[in-house]
């Protein structure tokens, strides 16, 4: 690969390059802090619906094509993680980070990368819990999440009895596992280099 052509494919490829610095940003912070800012994922949102408006409207497209596309990106990203923050399972800011992959990605992109998340943080949780050797306690903790699931129903009831239980449980700060999950995503596709 030229210089010339390196130069070509990254002006193809810079928004998932941004998306990835964002997301490696936002698995730090999560893991410090154990919560992914606001201050991060609004702008990430924002400037991912005026990309894709620009985008468009450079290729000589309408700009709200392109628009309508990155908002719904960032609302399959919404949908797909909603669910687990309306019962106590996902915070706030792992949901609106989603949907910022969704603004930049537009909506296959992100639902993809959204399953590759899940896998990664499915191995991570089951790793931490085997790392520290309570493997029954936590087997006995998630079959009583998914009965009161079935049997309750109640997001909001859901939602308060998981923030009971918080100061108990073991907690994954989600945005390592969307990190990671994305990032493998990406280069599996090949979209770092014009895929």
């Amino acid at each position: 690969m030229t210089f010339a052509s390196a130069l070509e494919t990254l002006a193809h490829t810079w928004h998932i390059w941004f998306v990835s610095v964002v997301l490696i940003v936002a698995a730090v912070i999560d893991g410090i802090q154990l919560k992914v800012p606001n201050w991060l994922t609004f702008p990430m949102i924002v400037a991912g619906w005026a990309f894709s408006a620009a985008s468009f409207a450079f290729a000589g497209e309408a700009w709200y094509v392109g628009l309508g596309w990155s908002v719904l990106g960032t609302f399959v990203g919404l949908a797909l993680l909603l669910p687990a923050y309306a019962i106590g399972g996902m915070g706030a800011g792992d949901v609106k980070l989603l949907a910022g992959i969704g603004a930049w990605t537009l909506s296959t992109h992100t639902f993809y990368a959204f399953c590759a998340t899940v896998v990664v943080g499915a191995v991570m949780a089951v790793a931490m819990v085997l790392y520290r050797g309570a493997f029954k306690k936590h087997a006995a903790q998630f079959q009583l999440i998914l009965n009161e699931i079935f049997t309750i129903r109640d997001a909001e009831t859901l939602s308060e009895i998981a923030a009971e239980r918080k100061p108990r449980m073991m907690l994954l700060p989600y945005g390592i596992p969307m990190c990671i999950g994305t990032l493998l995503y990406f280069a599996w596709a090949g979209l770092y280099f014009g895929g």
